[in-house]
């Protein structure tokens, strides 16, 4: 095992990433804004360097004190060979299997590997999948490929059209976290909470304020870089704010150099539409979450 320091091992890790899009995406976002000022205060492991297998991106010890907390907890995973990643994970101080943790990657294989060590560590695993999109820009500089499959210009779609004298843009601040936390799929308690007040003091936000001036609409951005936590409240479902939210937040990271991506639940037909609306790109490969919970 290697943690890899300094700007320049950084900077090869995430070029040698780039080249292996769309399936590293989670891995390439983190590293992507270790490099720019590191907020999360993360690390990168590698098996080996620099021709690396795996890499695993996560936090600093110090700030895993809490045992059920993963949300904090968390690794990204990305890998090239299947066959060697098990023994990397299971090497000391990649993953703390006496944890609750979390895990994910843009490699669905590797639910082999992580089932497998459910048997090994004894832990419960709750396994989610989703969708996974890329916005034009990011993939007309990233993976340009990708625009020529699906003929798209790489400017993007509008939202739908809205009442901007009833809805107006707004960025998020600490006391909207309870609402965000309220309606996230994944949340709903104080570790969550946390985790969300968190995404808000450290990165770029976007809102909408309703008619009375409070938060109606709401999108967030995580330590991947990944654009999530996005929400409406039910009474304004169904009008197109959640897709000003988004727009508004693209916008915001595409000017700040950002790489912007997403995912949504497979099920989730209201938020698909409105990723072809905005014509972002759904990836070949999928975004996968692992909740890991020792027994």
């Amino acid at each position: 095992m290697l943690t890899l320091q300094g700007a320049q091992m950084l900077q090869m890790l995430e070029t040698s990433l780039r080249k292996c899009l769309p399936e590293s995406l989670k891995v390439f976002g983190t590293v992507f804004h270790i490099n720019h000022g590191n907020p999360f205060n993360l690390k990168v492991l590698v098996d080996k360097w620099p021709d690396f297998n795996t890499v695993v991106v996560r936090p600093q010890e110090q700030n895993m004190t809490d045992d059920l907390d993963h949300y904090t907890n968390t690794y990204h995973i990305y890998s090239r060979d299947p066959n060697t990643c098990q023994a990397f994970l299971d090497s000391p101080g990649v993953i703390n299997w006496k944890q609750h943790l979390q895990i994910q990657s843009s490699q669905n294989h590797l639910n082999d590997v992580i089932q497998n060590f459910s048997a090994i560590k004894s832990f419960k695993i709750k396994h989610s999948e989703g969708f996974l999109y890329m916005s034009p820009k990011t993939a007309e500089k990233l993976i340009p490929s990708l625009l020529d499959v699906k003929n798209l210009p790489p400017t993007g779609g509008k939202p739908k059209a809205i009442n901007h004298e009833k809805f107006k843009l707004t960025s998020l601040d600490v006391a909207h976290a309870s609402l965000v936390n309220k309606f996230w799929y994944y949340g709903g308690n104080e570790r969550s909470q946390r985790f969300i007040e968190r995404c808000i003091r450290t990165f770029p936000t976007s809102g909408l304020l309703g008619p009375d001036g409070t938060l109606v609409s709401w999108d967030l951005m995580d330590q991947t870089g990944e654009t999530r936590i996005a929400g409406t409240l039910p009474e304004y479902r169904g009008l197109g704010l959640v897709s000003h939210t988004v727009h508004a937040q693209v916008v915001a990271m595409e000017k700040l150099g950002f790489p912007v991506y997403s995912h949504t639940d497979k099920d989730n037909i209201a938020i698909q539409r409105m990723n072809d609306t905005l014509h972002h790109i759904l990836m070949p490969c999928d975004w996968n979450q692992w909740i890991c919970m020792p027994v």
